[in-house]
């Protein structure tokens, strides 16, 4: 290539540069169309949703008092059982066998009162004929009282022993239904193993896990809808109960139990079922999404319009939550600003902005 060749070449590449640099300033420059709309606050509930299950809200964990081998078992899960009747049953030779010593020994100690009292009898004649010693008399009374005593110990170990006797059959201690079964036939059980969790038939919880951040917001003051995951038709109401004091540290979820006001037959325990609760009403400005940007510091911004000069400038705005297509602003903006609603792509601050009102959310 002859070199007046390469000059022309380097003038061309000169002036397409200076047409690159300059043309996006230029462009800059003009006034941008975008869709503009007035800020409007609005007082707005929010409801929430979330899928829990019903729960007996008394369950009871049954285990003998006494250890041995398991010799029959005569309910499974989801059985419902009768307060009284017998869930399990223990090997009882060894309780037994201490019935039959207890009994013996109330016999021993039935005969031995039966001497001492006659002694006592005697002693008593004697004394009062002159012929026998007021000592013999007081050790014949003492050998009446300790004897009386001796029965009175007898009896009480033998009304224990047939106690620990009725220890050896689990029984239900109300109408409920079985929600857990850990016994087998021979096993082995420990005193106080647990054998089997009855669920009281009265009144019935819907537990829900919650996120612990909607406990910073405040509930309404109407209670939760529950309503049966699988027939809507099917709800009731309830209020919170009992809330966790402790977060799962898996699923970041507090524990909540509502207190259902009256239990209708078709949610059964275990059923799913979905729980409607609102947060007080909030003041808020329902924005749509897309005009919401990124600030500085990668937090939600609108652009605002100065009405002055028709520029725009970039706001940081708290957003309280999102909703299907809208974004709902507690703070940040004022009543009657107006925004950009849409066409913020390639604004800067301080661009000049053509308005077409009435943006569609």
């Amino acid at each position: 290539m002859t070199s007046a060749g390469n000059r022309a070449g380097r003038m061309l590449l000169a002036v397409l540069a200076l047409s690159v640099a300059v043309w996006p300033a230029w462009a800059d420059s003009a006034a941008r169309p975008v869709h503009t709309a007035a800020v409007h606050f609005e007082e707005r509930e929010q409801t929430i949703s979330i899928t829990g299950e019903v729960v007996a809200r008394v369950e009871t964990d049954l285990s003998f008092r006494v250890g041995g081998r398991i010799t029959g078992w005569f309910v499974d899960v989801g059985g419902a059982v009768k307060e009284g009747q017998v869930l399990a049953r223990l090997d009882p030779e060894e309780q037994r066998a201490d019935v039959e010593a207890a009994e013996a020994g109330v016999r021993a100690a039935g005969a031995q009162l039966k001497l001492a009292r006659a002694n006592f009898d005697r002693q008593k004649s004697l004394l009062s004929d002159g012929i026998s010693t007021r000592r013999e008399f007081d050790d014949a009374e003492t050998a009446l009282r300790t004897a009386e005593s001796a029965r009175e110990a007898a009896i009480a170990q033998r009304d224990t022993a047939k106690e620990v006797l009725s220890y050896t059959e689990l029984r239900a201690p109300a109408d409920g239904i079985v929600t857990a079964r850990l016994a087998e036939t021979g096993q082995v059980a420990q005193a106080a193993q647990t054998m089997f969790t009855i669920a009281d038939t009265g009144p019935r919880d819907a537990v829900f896990n919650v996120y612990e951040s909607l406990f910073f917001a405040r509930p309404a003051e109407n209670g939760v809808t529950v309503t049966l995951l699988s027939d809507d038709s099917v709800r009731t109401t309830g209020n919170v109960r009992e809330v966790s004091p402790t977060i799962d540290a898996e699923t970041g979820t507090v524990r909540v139990k509502i207190a259902m006001d009256r239990t209708p037959p078709e949610m059964t325990l275990g059923s799913s079922v979905v729980g409607v609760g609102a947060l007080a009403p909030r003041r808020v400005a329902v924005v749509p999404w897309q005009a919401l940007s990124a600030g500085l510091d990668g937090k939600p911004a609108l652009w605002i319009v100065d009405k002055a000069n028709s520029t725009v400038d970039l706001r940081p705005v708290e957003v309280l939550s999102f909703e299907t297509d809208v974004a709902l602003l507690s703070g940040g903006i004022e009543e009657g600003e107006t925004y950009v609603a849409d066409g913020t792509k390639l604004l800067r601050p301080g661009q000049t902005v053509t308005a077409i009102e009435g943006a569609a959310r």
